[in-house]
């Protein structure tokens, strides 16, 4: 399989996994009582981390490495869109997530993690859009 099947093969399971977060993960959380969210954050977190960083990884290595030995404009606005998810990720939704495994998150937090999380969605959506033109364009 070429290189670019990978990458979008990888940018479609984001897409579907973003997607999963946002319509059932995200808006189930406001259904728990406080100290039971927290609990199941415990478990949840570093699972979804099992499936979401090694995706997220490879989508980065990936875009990295067509940028670079292809500098071509397309490739480098996928890997700044990539970076844009990373950003993202680690400055706005791990904190809002640690925040939950201390127990020290209110509603609004929830709220905050539900409706900013439409940005995520849109960045991967776009990514994976980007990989579908260079899957079918190159």
């Amino acid at each position: 399989m070429e290189l670019k099947t990978y990458q979008l093969l990888i940018d479609f399971g984001l897409v579907v996994l973003i997607f999963l977060v946002q319509l059932c993960i995200y808006p189930a959380f406001k259904y728990f009582k406080s100290d039971n969210l927290k609990i199941w954050h415990r478990v949840y977190t570093p699972n979804i981390t099992y499936v979401v960083f090694p995706l997220m990884l490879s989508q980065l290595f990936l875009s990295a490495y067509s940028t670079y030995f292809s500098s071509v404009f397309i490739h480098w606005l996928h890997l700044v869109f990539v970076l844009l998810t990373w950003i993202g990720t680690f400055v706005f939704y791990v904190p809002i997530h640690q925040k939950i495994n201390t127990g020290k998150f209110m509603k609004e937090d929830l709220l905050k993690l539900e409706k900013g999380n439409w940005l995520r969605v849109f960045l991967w959506v776009f990514v994976f859009g980007i990989s579908l033109f260079m899957h079918i364009k190159h």
